[in-house]
C-alpha cells in the first residue's frame, strides 16, 4: 500500500484527493491547520508547514512514500501581499526539502494557471491560444509570483534528487458542492460565472472538477517514476466555464488595444505576428478551452471527464 501524504486536505481540492487516493488503494495521511479532513484519512496532523522544524517532523513521523503539496493561501488578494507570497514560498520550499531529505520517493506540488499573468491591471494577451506548459509567464501579483516561486523550487529540487518531482497547475477548482449553488472560491456560484462572463473572464474561463483534478494527480502518483524529474503540467476540463465559445467571448471581456499586443498564433514557436485578441481567439470555437491539458493527456494518458454541463445542477 503507497502511504500518501497530503498537505492542505482539508481544502477543496484537498478533501476530493484524499477520497480519490483512499479508493485507489493509498493510505492517506492529511495534514492541515483546519479540520474538514475527510474520514477516508487513516490520520491527520495539524502541522504548521511554514516552520521547517514541523515539515522534518511530520515526513519522520509517517515516512510517505508520496507528499502531495496542496496547503497554501489558496486565492490571490485574500490575504495581505507579503503574507500570502511568504506563506506560498516557504511551504514550497520546507515540503520540498523535507521530503527530499528524508527520502520521499514522489513529490507533487501544486501550482496555478495564475502564473500565465491573466487578469493583470496594466492589460495582458495571450501569446497565442489554446495555452500550453510552454507560453510565457508573467506573474503580477504576490499570489501568482509565489507560486510560480513554488515551481522554481521544485524544479531545483529536482536538479539534484533521486525524488521525482512534479508541479500541477489545476484550473479553478470546481468541489462537488458547487455545482448544486455552493459558493465558490471566487465567493459566486457558477450559474453567475456562466450568466456574466466579466466574472469567469477574467481567468479566460478555466475551471475544473475538483474530481477530476484528483484524478489526474492520482495518475501522476502511478506515472512519476517513469518521467523526467520536474515537470509540469496544466489540469483543466475539455470545455470552457462559459455559454458560448471563447471565439467570441474573449474579445468582449479583453478588449483589442489601439496598438495590438506582437503576439504569436497557434503553436508556441512560430514566428511572431502581429494580431488583435479576436485573431488569437478565433481558434477557440465550439466549446474548446483556453488552457489546453494535451500535455497531460499525452505523457499521462489522463483527460477530464466532467463538464459544467453534465454536473451543473442550477442552470
Amino acid at each position: 500500500m503507497t502511504r500518501t501524504l497530503v498537505t492542505g486536505s482539508a481544502g477543496r481540492l484537498g478533501r476530493s484527493l484524499v477520497t480519490t487516493l483512499a479508493q485507489a488503494g493509498h493510505e492517506v495521511i492529511g495534514v492541515d491547520v483546519t479540520a474538514g479532513t475527510p474520514d477516508e484519512a487513516t490520520a491527520t496532523l495539524p502541522a504548521d508547514l511554514t516552520d521547517l522544524g514541523e515539515a522534518y517532523d511530520v515526513m519522520a513521523r509517517f515516512r510517505p512514500d508520496v507528499v502531495v503539496h496542496l496547503a497554501a493561501i489558496a486565492t490571490p488578494f485574500s490575504r495581505t501581499d507579503g503574507l500570502t507570497f511568504r506563506t506560498n514560498t516557504q511551504l514550497a520550499f520546507n515540503v520540498c526539502q523535507a521530503a527530499g531529505n528524508l527520502g520521499v520517493g514522489r513529490v507533487i506540488v501544486a501550482s496555478s494557471p495564475t502564473v500565465i499573468g491573466y487578469g493583470a491591471p496594466s492589460g495582458w494577451t495571450p501569446n497565442y491560444l489554446p495555452i500550453d506548459e510552454e507560453h510565457p509567464t508573467e506573474p503580477w501579483n504576490s499570489y501568482s509570483l509565489s507560486k510560480l516561486v513554488a515551481e522554481q523550487t521544485m524544479r531545483s529540487f529536482a536538479r539534484d534528487s533521486e525524488t521525482k518531482f512534479a508541479a500541477v497547475r489545476p484550473c479553478f477548482v470546481v468541489a462537488p458542492e458547487e455545482w448544486a449553488g455552493a459558493p465558490t472560491q471566487s465567493g459566486h456560484t457558477i450559474a453567475d460565472r456562466l450568466d456574466r462572463p466579466e466574472l469567469a473572464g477574467v481567468s479566460l474561463f478555466n475551471y475544473i472538477d475538483a474530481r477530476d483534478a484528483s484524478d489526474m494527480i492520482s495518475v501522476l502518483i502511478e506515472r512519476l517514476p517513469g518521467l523526467p524529474n520536474g515537470e509540469v503540467f496544466f489540469a483543466g476540463a475539455a470545455d470552457a466555464l462559459a455559454r458560448r465559445p471563447l471565439a467570441e467571448l474573449l474579445p468582449q471581456v479583453m478588449p483589442a488595444t489601439e496598438t495590438p499586443a506582437e503576439v504569436s498564433i497557434g503553436a508556441s514557436g512560430e514566428a511572431p505576428v502581429e494580431a488583435s485578441i479576436e485573431a488569437i481567439a478565433s481558434p477557440l470555437t465550439g466549446t474548446s478551452p483556453a488552457f489546453t491539458s494535451a500535455k497531460a493527456e499525452r505523457m499521462l494518458g489522463w483527460i477530464a471527464k466532467r463538464s459544467w454541463r453534465t454536473e451543473l445542477e442550477i442552470r
